[in-house]
């Protein structure tokens, strides 16, 4: 997998959902929407996953910058989220040689950061640096990213 590449998310969510979603790695057809946010227009959702995976990721600010753009394009029918972040770890891993620490990221803060991340991403960006860590190959870290990634998406 090559980090940052949308064949990388794709090959990401399959892993997850494969078995659960038929759609599975699949780059949806269909406009979408959730809690009153329209996400990219499906008839303009190839064009921009290509100008995203242009994006520049030599450093924490074009890496974050790449990220709230693929949070906001949205590919997928579901599972964007959990998806996004393992992509945003890997990109992270490649270029840094740091990964995010997620268990020191809180649910709240982590939803409405990246609730305003749409307008200014500051907020993600303050958060994401305050849990950055240079553990990329401890299993604990990997492990209890996955837990949290899974924990942000669940309903209260």
């Amino acid at each position: 997998m090559e980090p940052g590449t949308v064949k990388c998310l794709q090959q990401i969510h399959a892993y997850l959902f494969g078995g659960l979603y038929d759609f599975a790695g699949q780059i949806r057809t269909k406009t979408i929407w959730k809690d009153g946010t329209l996400f990219c227009r499906a008839e303009y959702l190839m064009q921009n996953l290509r100008l995203i995976e242009q994006m520049p990721e030599t450093s924490f600010d074009e890496i974050v910058n790449k990220y709230v753009e693929m949070n906001v394009t949205h590919p997928f029918m579901e599972g964007n989220g959990r998806s996004t972040r393992i992509w945003l770890d890997l990109m992270f891993k490649k270029r840094l040689k740091l990964c995010v620490d997620w268990s020191r990221i809180g649910k709240k803060h982590y939803l409405e950061a990246m609730r305003r991340s749409t307008t200014d991403a500051t907020y993600i960006k303050a958060l994401l640096n305050g849990a950055m860590t240079g553990k990329i190959d401890d299993r604990e870290i990997f492990m209890k990213g996955i837990d949290y990634s899974y924990y942000y998406e669940q309903e209260e």
